[in-house]
């Protein structure tokens, strides 16, 4: 195929898509007017501008607040973060329908930092919501964001499914085992960008730390995206970064605190802090700490198993996870390196 050849499909494609949304939405005009009106009962105000159909998610009521409008006062932990089951007390959850709330005139959605790409208009990014929808048991306690200016209107529609690079002390499953210390890991140095994209999911770096104080040992990890990744906050354009954190009991041999939040970097902060470590703020004078925006968190014992796969599906699609956790890469990640590598000149 030319270059014009996929212009042309492309352009058809999106001329597509541009008319299924204007149908649909069309169609939904009932529910649409229907939905204005409660809105506005809960003091949101809305317009046509603030409906659209995304294939991947159905029709979608777009305003600033709208969530937390629609959801009424409830408990707000100190980092944003809203009770998993309060929610699901007033808007049952549907195993079917991992990451979101449903209710009888709308639908809330979990964060788009989950989605695939951490764009809005992608489906969700395997496996991590479905991994925190179905985790439970004694003692846990979960809390999430939520996706706070868009929510689902039409509740009745269908789903849409869909080793010499890196340092630092390797993963030990009993974890009284690991060292204080840092990791940082990385693809291979000599792969094109085309490839990162592809088989890292656009990962420049995963930064690891481990630290005990207490007989409690604390775990950090952080995802540097390549520089080609970036979203919009607040009308500006950043460089975004996965956060991990854990806090692992010694003595009750089990993790007792699960969180994960997005930290947003300047272009000045994100090129002084991709190459570093989690050392850097206490060395550097520039002091990096970005914008950061907490997105879930579990309390209570939580077993090591269960953590290493809640980890790695945060971290989708990225196998310096996996190379970290079990010493290799995935087998199909593997094969394809050895096929790059064989037609290398």
């Amino acid at each position: 195929m030319t270059d014009r050849e996929h212009d042309e499909m492309m352009a058809r494609y999106f001329a597509d898509m541009e008319r299924q949304s204007r149908e649909r939405l069309a169609s939904a005009a009932d529910l649409i007017a229907k939905f204005t009106a409660l809105a506005a009962s809960k003091g949101v105000t809305l317009n046509p501008e603030s409906f659209k159909y995304i294939q991947t998610t159905g029709v979608i009521a777009k305003a600033q607040g709208i969530t937390r409008a629609l959801l009424g006062p409830i408990p707000t932990e100190r980092d944003g973060l809203l009770p998993f089951h309060e929610i699901t007390r007033r808007f049952p959850s549907s195993p079917q329908s991992e990451g979101c709330f449903a209710g009888p005139h709308f639908i809330l959605m979990a964060h788009p930092c989950y989605r695939r790409g951490m764009h809005p208009v992608n489906n969700w990014a395997p496996r991590f919501i479905a991994l925190f929808w179905q985790f439970d048991g004694p003692g846990i306690e979960k809390y999430i964001a939520l996706d706070e200016d868009r929510v689902r209107i039409d509740i009745d529609g269908r789903d849409y499914f869909e080793a010499d690079t890196w340092f630092g002390a390797p993963f030990d499953r009993d974890i009284r085992n690991i060292r204080p210390g840092i990791a940082k890991l990385r693809p291979p140095l000599d792969l094109e960008s085309r490839h990162i994209s592809f088989f890292f999911a656009d990962a420049y770096c995963l930064d690891i730390k481990w630290s005990e104080s207490d007989g409690i040992k604390s775990f950090q990890a952080l995802e540097m995206k390549t520089e080609n990744v970036r979203i919009k906050a607040g009308g500006l354009s950043y460089f975004p970064a996965r956060y991990l954190h854990a806090e692992f009991d010694l003595a009750a041999n089990c993790f007792r605190h699960f969180d994960g939040a997005i930290q947003l970097f300047t272009e000045e902060e994100y090129f002084h802090r991709r190459d570093a470590d989690f050392n850097m703020p206490m060395k550097n004078p520039a002091h990096v700490k970005a914008r950061s925006h907490k997105v879930f968190k579990i309390n209570g014992p939580l077993k090591t198993e269960d953590w290493v796969e809640f980890c790695c599906h945060f971290y989708t699609a990225n196998p310096l996870t996996f190379e970290y956790f079990s010493g290799e890469y995935p087998k199909s990640i593997t094969e394809a390196l050895n096929r790059i590598k064989e037609v290398a000149p």
